[in-house]
């Protein structure tokens, strides 16, 4: 609102100001009025004009507001990997930004909008030298450290075997069906760690770092063994639960085939919709079940653990989101209770079986 200005010819009385006397009012006349009663009723006219003024003027102000808060643009997007290269492409360039996952799976870059345009530019240069990968593009092999820890449990636990470190920790630890059946369940886990002589160790441990290293790249290991363990011991448990008889049955081959199952079902998830043929979506299902046939047959192969692993890793697949997988994700410190987790299972087991 405008400020108003009065004209100091027309009096105005300030609202706080007290009626004059009415017979003072009546008293005088017009033209009746000394030169110093003229001037004090200029000076209170303009007074009070300079009064409204202020008074206007202070009301035509806006209220006080806060300032908006600029919000964050995005500047790019994609898997962990590519966000992550963005963002050192921006730290190396001094661009303020923000880097976390969005609410629709991918991870993001926001910057301030007075730095939009430097970061895309910046990371414009860099795709140019480096093109963005496919949301699912095939997984070389490569050597990863993740599986070493998963592995050092039946490592640990054969080597104490064949030294014979721990008396009878070998009848101890064997998955027997009737035992298990009358009540020794920890046998279903501790029969996971024991082999029978070091070819069955050795060809284990070769055949279970490739699939845990495949597995490595989608998800990390830390957030899936201690699943893959507990299946595979529900698997010796179906085995021991469908025979009833004397059976016995030892190696961690349960667990290497709960991982190819996993991995297979993981694999299928993430295949996309538009591919040529439904049947090309099943092709890592089917690859999966033929390596299992290949690798699970055997003379003295345990045939019914083998398939009762695969289907219990196929279950497990199912437990990472999607777009966890898809867009990947960081190992962090939580991953530590994880990790501990899967060292306790086992700890427990041969607790009990050694009591």
């Amino acid at each position: 609102m405008a400020a108003r200005f009065v004209s100091p010819m027309i009096r105005r009385r300030p609202a706080n100001a007290s009626q004059p006397a009415e017979s003072e009012q009546d008293s005088r006349v017009p033209g009746d009025v000394t030169n110093s009663a003229t001037n004090d009723t200029t000076d209170n006219v303009i007074q009070n004009a300079e009064s409204l003024v202020k008074n206007s003027t202070i009301n035509a102000q806006p209220p006080l507001t806060e300032e908006p808060v600029e919000q964050l643009v995005r500047v790019a997007f994609g898997t962990y990997r590519q966000a992550r290269d963005y963002s050192l492409v921006l730290l190396s360039q001094g661009i303020v930004h923000s880097f976390d996952r969005s609410e629709e799976g991918p991870f993001e870059i926001l910057v301030d909008p007075e730095h939009e345009e430097r970061a895309l530019h910046q990371i414009e240069l860099y795709r140019r030298e480096n093109p963005p990968r496919k949301d699912n593009p095939p997984m070389p092999l490569a050597v990863s450290a993740q599986p070493v820890w998963v592995l050092l449990v039946p490592v640990a636990c054969t080597l104490a075997d064949f030294g014979n470190y721990i008396a009878g920790i070998h009848s101890k630890g064997l998955s027997d069906a009737y035992k298990v059946l009358h009540g020794e369940w920890w046998r279903t886990i501790t029969a996971l760690t024991l082999h029978g002589d070091s070819h069955h160790l050795a060809s284990n441990l070769v055949s279970g770092y490739i699939v845990l290293n495949l597995l490595a790249y989608r998800i990390p290991l830390a957030r899936m063994a201690p699943f893959l363990a507990a299946s595979s011991a529900l698997a010796n448990f179906c085995v021991a639960l469908t025979v009833q008889s004397d059976y016995r049955a030892l190696g961690f081959s349960t667990f290497v085939f709960a991982c190819i199952g996993a991995l297979s079902v993981i694999e299928f998830r993430l295949m996309p919709r538009e591919t040529h043929g439904m049947l090309r979506r099943f092709a890592p299902l089917c690859g999966a079940i033929s390596i299992a046939v290949f690798l699970g047959l055997g003379e003295h192969a345990d045939i019914l653990g083998h398939g009762y692993g695969f289907i219990a890793g196929m279950l497990c697949g199912l437990i990472p989101k999607k777009k966890m997988l898809r867009w990947g994700t960081p190992t962090t410190l939580k991953d530590i209770v994880w990790i501990a987790a899967y060292f306790a299972i086992f700890a427990i087991g041969w607790a009990l079986a050694l009591n």
